[in-house]
């Protein structure tokens, strides 16, 4: 009688959710990407609280102080300590990041979705299109935007996201494509739906995994690249504390304040790590043709 009153418990705790959390948690590469990701994150929203100093309080007397227990991370050119401006910067760079994802995976997920359904001559005529901006560098077609659009934070997130738009737009395509044979879509289009009805109640939901993936995915990259559009001078002025800029300030004073490069750019490496990792177990955990789905 236990047993079997224990039935019901058991099947219940085993969800889908948490099934798909044991999948994904079991995994070392996702755990340990999924911990360091979240403490960088805490730290970025919790910098105001956590950081000894202000990220912007300037000590001539301190200036290329190299690491220390007064400073962690040491300090730089004008005194500030590194620590509280990598923490600080962490806002900056994470949430453009984050940004410009949530914006190439909006504008891609409506093109692809409407050319893979419709199809015919606009399909044929947005797919060249997608084909020939897929040909440039995305790094390449981001500071043509920008040189386009002026210098600054917003512009960096509308160039980079605009040049991701067509990797998310090709990939939603092709699901698009394969899902639109269903058979319960040609049901609701022979109950009258309408294509808007189609799109947003059948398609969307359907391509919603590859996209969490590619988003995850393509997450490391944008916060590379808006980084990179800092360090080429296009994004963050100083003295914001964003990492790719203070990357570009540190460089001519590598060979006497290597810290001052050192720090940034291991956060950088390790954001963009962290989320590699979360976004390969993803591809394993929601593809269902993968091997390893433990």
């Amino acid at each position: 009688m236990n047993a079997i009153a224990a039935q019901p418990a058991t099947l219940k705790a085993r969800s889908p959710t948490l099934r798909f959390a044991r999948r994904l948690f079991l995994n070392p590469g996702a755990l340990i990407g999924t911990i360091l990701f979240s403490l960088l994150v805490l730290a970025a929203i919790l910098a105001p609280f956590i950081a000894p100093y202000d990220w912007n309080e300037t000590d001539v007397g301190m200036r290329l102080q190299g690491p220390s227990l007064e400073h962690l991370f040491g300090t730089d050119l004008h005194g500030r300590d590194l620590f509280s401006r990598v923490i600080a910067g962490g806002r900056y760079s994470i949430s453009l990041g984050i940004a410009t994802v949530l914006l190439s995976l909006f504008v891609g997920s409506v093109i692809g979705i409407v050319l893979g359904f419709v199809g015919g001559r606009i399909d044929v005529w947005g797919s060249r299109l997608i084909d020939v901006l897929l040909g440039f560098p995305a790094i390449v077609l981001a500071i043509m935007i920008v040189s386009v659009l002026g210098v600054g934070l917003v512009n960096v997130v509308v160039a980079v996201a605009i040049a991701g738009v067509p990797r998310f737009a090709r990939v939603v395509r092709g699901a698009v494509l394969v899902v639109r044979e269903q058979l319960y879509v040609e049901a609701a289009r022979a109950l009258g739906a309408s294509d808007i009805r189609i799109m947003a109640r059948h398609l969307l939901p359907n391509v919603v995994p590859t996209l969490v993936v590619l988003g995850t995915l393509d997450l490391g990259n944008a916060i590379l690249s808006t980084a990179t559009l800092s360090f080429l001078g296009l994004g963050a002025q100083p003295p914001t504390p964003e990492w790719g800029a203070m990357l570009s300030g540190g460089r001519e004073y590598m060979r006497y304040a290597p810290w001052m490069m050192i720090f940034p750019g291991l956060a950088l490496f390790l954001v963009v790590m962290s989320v590699n990792l979360i976004g390969d177990r993803l591809s394993q955990v929601l593809d269902p043709k993968a091997k390893d789905r433990r």
